[in-house]
């Protein structure tokens, strides 16, 4: 009797436990957004955002101010015109607008509720959208509401595409029931995913270790594709040479038409481009390193990042005084990278790390703001500063490059040329992205770098936080170089890494390493 009583229990338990969980499922929360541009001349395109199972009195709608990659705050909710939402029995719902970029609609515990916008796309910049008649770029950030507190959500995408445009291109993993249907696994990833649409050129693809690169764009222009094509696959072969890993399934490079700018992304770049200027090697040369730039960016800041750079808060600033190793290292590193690849020479290499030398020197700003100031004020300032008046700033993708040729010579010297930054950007890869799953602080920066070195290197970090001159005659020394004034046209300052007549062994050693060519 005992067991026939445990029995039916069990059973009941069972029972309970299925019905229950089959109600958790019908009232699962997912999210869903639909994008239409039903009339591309009037610059402008429809969002419908289906929100299910949230059965709440009110939700609270948010759309983010900037957007990870530029950082700046864009007021994206200026753009967000005829706001209304319904149930789903189609009665209207109230919306009122509590501050620039926050919607509360009184729901009334609706299973569903269906949101509809208007977004203006008039400007034509890699950080907002746009939409002409020919096509249409759509950022993140300026398009997707969310609900306040729900950034971990999977997402659902569709696209309904204005009959005369054919191409849709984006990071976004495509959903097996339709071409126009796209997921993501939650908003952080959503809005790390641009689109660009209408009839667009797909240039030859390639494959780095089995995994599809695709370079997708609008008015790519005139020039010998497949060698450009060739040329980048030799970059992004490098770069992943150089870290050891490929993070992503599938990327893609989305090329937006003329204009200036790029925005990097986990598995895509945002890049503004115009082939008709590839008519020699060093404009090649300089379009290729712009592009580099933003390829090893999935590396450094989407993966390799600062503790404030995720998880983002999309309703403010995220100020960090790291910008310097995201983007000033990402600098330094789109040259090796190209070096690497075999895309430079020697003397081509010497006169890029020259070139941003010579900028860095002869920025007023120098004796006024150090690296870290730059990269906390950047919200406040721009990247490069405050324009007009007094130079009082300066920018972390000038003076962060040089400070990174410093860090690396000092590294290789300190450590006889056994380590060097690549293997602490290695170590910041492997232990904080794939180990521990957060971003770095400025001591463990730090940390990193003087376990490669085997010393101290507090003298080069103060590089970093104060305005003190650089000792270039003593950390280019241990590569065998010197700096070499000039006088430009105007008579400022020029300068040229020269290599020293006599350099010893170790400097040699350090130099052959760093040139890539032992």
């Amino acid at each position: 009797m005992k067991n026939a009583y445990s029995f039916c229990f069990f059973l009941l338990m069972v029972l309970f436990s299925t019905q229950f969980a089959a109600e958790a499922q019908n009232t699962k929360t997912t999210f869903s957004y639909t994008l239409s541009i039903p009339n591309p001349a009037s610059e402008s395109y429809q969002v419908e955002m289906d929100i299910n199972g949230l059965q709440k009195e009110s939700l609270v709608l948010k759309m983010p101010k900037w957007m990870p990659g530029y950082y700046q705050i864009m007021d994206y909710a200026k753009d967000v015109h005829a706001i209304t939402a319904k149930n789903e029995n189609g009665e209207e719902l109230s919306v009122k607008q509590l501050n620039k970029n926050t919607w509360k609609v009184t729901s009334s515990s609706a299973k569903k509720v269906v949101v509809n916008y208007t977004v203006e796309a008039k400007r034509a910049f890699v950080a907002v959208s746009k939409v002409d008649e020919e096509h249409a770029y759509i950022a993140p950030c300026n398009t997707y509401l969310y609900v306040d507190g729900m950034l971990n959500n999977a997402v659902e995408v569709k696209v309904d595409l204005p009959a005369e445009w054919k191409d849709i291109a984006t990071g976004l993993n495509p959903a097996n029931s339709t071409d126009n249907k796209f997921t993501a696994e939650d908003f952080d990833f959503l809005y790390d995913c641009p689109l660009l649409i209408g009839n667009l050129e797909e240039l030859p693809s390639f494959e780095v270790q089995g995994i599809k690169h695709r370079f997708i764009g609008y008015k790519v222009g005139e020039f010998d594709k497949a060698a450009f094509i060739a040329k980048l696959q030799k970059s992004v072969e490098a770069a992943v040479e150089l870290m050891g890993d490929i993070p992503y399934k599938h990327y893609t490079f989305l090329a937006i038409g003329p204009g200036m700018g790029g925005i990097e992304h986990l598995n895509s770049t945002t890049i503004s481009f115009d082939g008709n200027h590839l008519r020699s090697h060093e404009a090649e040369n300089s379009v290729l390193a712009f592009i580099t730039h933003e390829y090893f960016h999935h590396y450094n800041v989407k993966r390799i990042r600062p503790v404030e750079l995720g998880p983002f808060d999309y309703d403010k600033e995220n100020r960090t005084t790291l910008l310097w190793v995201s983007e000033g290292l990402t600098v330094y590193y789109e040259y090796i990278v190209m070096k690497e690849a075999g895309l430079l020479n020697d003397n081509e290499f010497l006169q890029y790390y020259a070139h941003v030398i010579t900028a860095s020197e002869n920025d007023p700003g120098k004796e006024y703001q150090s690296l870290t100031e730059s990269s906390y004020r950047t919200w406040d300032e721009g990247p490069f500063g405050v324009r007009g008046g007094k130079d009082t700033a300066i920018t972390y993708y000038e003076k962060g490059p040089v400070v990174g040729l410093l860090l690396d010579f000092a590294i290789r010297h300190n450590s006889g040329n056994q380590q060097s930054l690549d293997d602490v950007m290695r170590y910041l890869y492997n232990h904080y992205y794939k180990e521990l799953g957060r971003g770095f602080t400025d001591a463990e920066v730090q940390q990193a770098c003087e376990t490669a070195a085997g010393t101290n290197l507090d003298e080069v970090f103060e590089y970093m936080t104060t305005t003190q001159p650089l000792d270039y005659k003593k950390y280019l020394a241990y590569a065998g170089l010197k700096l070499e004034e000039q006088k430009d046209e105007e008579g400022r300052p020029l300068y040229q890494l020269i290599q020293l007549k006599n350099p010893d062994k170790k400097q040699e050693d350090i130099l052959q390493s760093w040139l890539r060519n032992k």
